[in-house]
């Protein structure tokens, strides 16, 4: 019968601190790999302009928001300033299954949300090359007092003690660098023992 290849896309969970550069690497890895497809979150916020439904977001009542709560559709959800936001789980699971995988750039909140939902996902840590270089990327947006960069700071500590609970950690010194190992994670991912055995059970069939 023979190992038949793992055909089932891989849900890629990137998490990191303010100033890591998760969009960056995120907007790197859409380019270099067009396949991959960047989650839509959920949101019950009015469309902005240009915004178009199940491009940007898949916009929501609060009502119907609730409902997909209470439903258990959501990987993970927050609520920010009376709006909520969101990973519908119908969306990825499909892409999922249509063999495609799917990036969720996501605060370290969610994450753990999503891996007590979803703990065959990939998760990857992305770590700033120190916390000297940290600082100065937050302070280099020049949109930031300095109560607000320490409060960045201070959150981003906080952060780094979750490290132990992601599967990879990715140090974005170079962006470039970066995506060319999230992108080999991937494909050593999809060559995992427990994901091709259990796609495989009869593998020794006629051995």
């Amino acid at each position: 019968m023979g190992i038949q290849t793992y055909s089932k896309g891989l849900l890629i969970v990137l998490s990191g601190p303010s100033g890591a550069g998760k969009g960056t690497v995120c907007s790197a890895l859409r380019q270099q790999a067009p396949e991959l497809v960047y989650s839509v979150s959920a949101t019950t916020r009015q469309p902005r302009e240009g915004e178009v439904e199940g491009i940007n977001y898949f916009f929501k009542s609060k009502e119907e928001f609730r409902r997909m709560i209470d439903e258990g559709e959501l990987l993970e959800w927050a609520q920010y300033v009376d709006n909520y936001y969101g990973t519908p789980r119908r969306f990825v699971e499909d892409r999922l299954e249509e063999g495609k995988n799917v990036l969720l750039e996501i605060e370290v909140q969610g994450a753990r949300q999503v891996k007590e939902r979803f703990p065959e996902g990939v998760f990857i840590f992305l770590l700033p090359p120190s916390m000297k270089e940290l600082r100065a990327r937050i302070q280099g947006r020049g949109t930031e007092t300095e109560d607000a960069v320490q409060n960045r700071m201070m959150a981003a500590s906080d952060e780094l003690e979750q490290v132990h609970q992601y599967d990879y950690v990715v140090v974005n010194d170079e962006v470039a660098k970066a995506c060319h190992q999230i992108r080999s994670i991937m494909v050593a991912e999809r060559c995992r023992r427990e994901r091709l055995f259990k796609e495989n059970p009869d593998w020794l069939e006629g051995f």
